[in-house]
């Protein structure tokens, strides 16, 4: 426990020395810290003062680490490591010290890997479209409701548009935005930067203002019972879709000005929130008529005919139904991208309208997602 202890108080010191000329501190680092420091070709310098530790490790992300990255220790009790150029964008990473999983505590920390975890966001040349800009913005609101369905508080988040509360008379659609397995609710604002993506997008008139909803993907029931389909899904999962359809949606038409017309609604997520929206959506387009899938796990045997209870089996009434139909994937996280550009092309060979979009050099990591949702709501609500 006393080493614990040192150990904790030695990390509050580990940023603060002369860099090369070359390298600048990380936007993602809290106030006044040198360290991460990202250098012109992208590659990443990591430091930790831990004098007491007899082996140090970097871990993250696969687009900025591959695997486990051994630290070298200083005569002055500092470990360091400089990675190979990484891939733009956001990463999680951790240090593992003597076995022990800790933050880098001169990094801000976010809601990834089901923890607290230290987040690096490596910019990417040339691109701002998830930039604050000095354009209006929209606020992003706490949105707290009880769950009869679960027996728990629940918060969503909820974006609204610019100038949302001067336009007292104007009614705007919904984009329902899940994050992927491990994450929250937090993720599509802080990770994401969904805020900001269509704060530019309004303001550039590429995108219709819309109000966006990010809510946790969890769901327990609060009574023990069982799925609404057992061959379809788990109890969490059925739990999560009853909310979603007969509390979330509700509340939110209930509480700002909404368009509540199927038309004016859309879902979308990212990894298991792609499933979730896949799940929840195509078996009720009554409610949805907008649906995107991001980085959709890999789905062997995709069979047009009898996915999603027959729903594609009738192509021209599913055209009909559904204004827009997206997918997309890293090209580096291969066997998502593989398996989405197969489900995309059995979907054209069956008739189905439905757009790919494929991010290049991007891993299951959060700078394929903000592509995709720059890519996808400039679709959304356009008859």
């Amino acid at each position: 426990m006393k080493h614990f202890f040192t150990l904790a108080i030695l990390l509050c010191g580990s940023f603060g020395a002369l860099t090369a000329a070359d390298s600048t501190p990380a936007p993602s680092n809290i106030p006044g810290a040198d360290y991460p420091r990202i250098a012109s070709d992208h590659s990443v310098t990591f430091r930790l003062r831990a004098p007491n530790a007899k082996q140090v490790k970097l871990e993250g992300g696969a687009g900025l680490v591959k695997e486990p990255t051994e630290m070298s220790r200083g005569e002055d009790g500092v470990w360091s490591v400089t990675t190979p150029p990484a891939v733009p964008g956001f990463h999680y990473y951790w240090f593992t010290v003597d076995g022990l999983r800790v933050n880098d505590l001169a990094s801000y920390s976010y809601f990834g890997w089901a923890r607290e975890t230290s987040g690096i966001d490596i910019p990417e040349p040339g691109v701002d479209f998830y930039a604050a800009k000095d354009v209006p913005h929209g606020e992003v609101r706490a949105h707290w409701y009880h769950s009869k369905i679960t027996g728990r508080w629940r918060r969503a988040h909820v974006y609204t548009p610019p100038h949302y509360d001067k336009n007292s008379r104007t009614r705007f659609p919904v984009l329902y935005l899940q994050h992927g397995s491990g994450e929250n609710e937090r993720g599509w604002i802080e990770q994401g930067r969904a805020n900001f993506i269509l704060d530019n997008l309004i303001s550039a008139g590429r995108a219709k203002p819309m109000l966006v909803v990010v809510d946790t993907g969890y769901a327990t029931y609060a009574t023990t019972r069982p799925p609404a389909s057992t061959n379809r899904a788990s109890a969490p999962t059925a739990a999560f879709e009853e909310v979603m359809l007969k509390e979330l949606i509700p509340t939110i038409d209930a509480s700002y000005r909404t368009v509540a017309d199927r038309r004016q609604r859309a879902m979308a997520g990212l990894s298991m929130g792609s499933m979730q929206t896949l799940n929840i959506t195509l078996r009720h387009l009554d409610q949805f008529a907008w649906i995107g899938a991001m980085s959709g796990p890999p789905r062997q045997g995709f069979d047009v005919a009898t996915a999603f209870d027959g729903v594609f089996r009738d192509a021209t009434a599913f055209n009909k139904k559904v204004k827009l139909l997206y997918l997309s994937a890293g090209t580096a996280e291969t066997r998502f991208h593989t398996n989405t550009a197969a489900i995309h092309e059995a979907l054209e060979r069956a008739g189905i309208k439905n757009v790919f979009y494929s991010s290049p050099g991007t891993d299951h990591e959060w700078q394929t997602w903000r592509r995709s949702l720059h890519d996808f709501a400039p679709r959304l609500f356009r008859e």
